[in-house]
């Protein structure tokens, strides 16, 4: 069994004239990633190994999701230049080439993307993935080489759905 989360970076400022894996988070974003990494922490996820693009909104959001999760050490985070894509292609690419040691894998990165991705291999179609939505999905698999096949959507969190009026 392989289970893969996907989660679109938090909302980005666009206040600086910065380039654009510079962005930083808005106020916004980063209460929105404690939000949902605080719900994501209920499930008492297992987590084998994280990826993130290296663009600064996409690793900011990983570092707070890490720091709720109590996910610390090091040595479980990759930055990638593959998940700095937003077609899609690099990162189910990279997917596909994962070490089958892992079967819990985190993934920290942009749309379109993610939500392709989401929608081309699990069995929920989500129009929009917002960001910081995440997505869990599961595969009836031993490898990663073969989730080309629909997996099981198992857990959609999005912050909207977190907020009270």
């Amino acid at each position: 069994m392989k289970t893969l989360i996907l989660v679109r970076h938090a909302k980005s400022s666009w206040k600086f004239d910065l380039p654009d894996k510079k962005r930083p988070l808005k106020k916004r974003g980063i209460s929105d990633a404690y939000l949902v990494s605080a719900k994501f922490k209920d499930e008492n996820p297992m987590i084998d190994i994280i990826f993130s693009s290296p663009a600064n909104r996409a690793f900011s959001t990983c570092k707070i999701f890490m720091n709720n999760l109590k996910l610390n050490s090091s040595d479980l985070l990759h930055i990638t230049d593959e998940l700095y894509d937003f077609s899609g292609e690099k990162v189910k690419n990279f997917i596909n080439k994962l070490d089958d040691t892992y079967n819990n894998v985190l993934i920290f990165g942009h749309n379109n993307a993610l939500n392709k991705l989401a929608n081309e291999l699990g069995n929920k179609y989500i129009e929009h993935l917002p960001t910081c939505g995440l997505v869990k999905i599961l595969f009836n698999s031993n490898s990663w080489k073969t989730i080309n096949s629909i997996g099981k959507t198992d857990l959609i969190i999005f912050p909207k759905h977190l907020k009270t009026t």
